[in-house]
């Protein structure tokens, strides 16, 4: 058996995430619930469908963890063949990158999150949440 080469490679070491200021978590988490109650909620939560083999969105909202805030979708499950009443889905993801800026990503049907844009503010992110088709639950 042949004896394998070792090489050294160059790794640079990940910067540390920012911590969120509660000042911002508190701002984010206010506007974002404003958006979700004024035109998310509106536009997704429908009356449950005559057929009862689709789901349906039965709520919307918002939830931090870590550095991250993501928007998530509840749903229900009618059909008599399903596995659980309900299910949660997060589809879109807020990371705070620092000096008040954030990265926005969503959920792929890969389950893989997808990053679309790097460095928006605040106001940005909740525009993009509520015109981008990709943003939908």
């Amino acid at each position: 058996m042949p004896k394998r080469k070792m090489a050294w490679v160059y790794t640079p070491s990940k910067q540390p995430k920012p911590k969120v200021p509660e000042s911002i978590k508190t701002e984010v988490e206010k506007k974002a619930n404003e958006l979700v109650e004024s035109t998310l909620k509106p536009q997704h939560i429908k009356s449950p469908p005559p057929n009862t083999d689709f789901n349906y969105i039965v709520d919307i909202y918002t939830n931090w963890y870590r550095s991250y805030f993501y928007f998530c979708a509840k749903y229900c499950c009618p059909s008599p063949n399903a596995i659980a009443l309900d299910f949660e889905v997060k589809f879109a993801r807020m990371e705070y990158v620092g000096d008040n800026k954030f990265n926005l990503a969503y959920m792929r049907h890969t389950e893989q999150w997808w990053e679309l844009y790097q460095g928006l503010s605040l106001d940005q992110c909740l525009a993009t949440i509520k015109d981008d088709p990709n943003f939908m639950p």
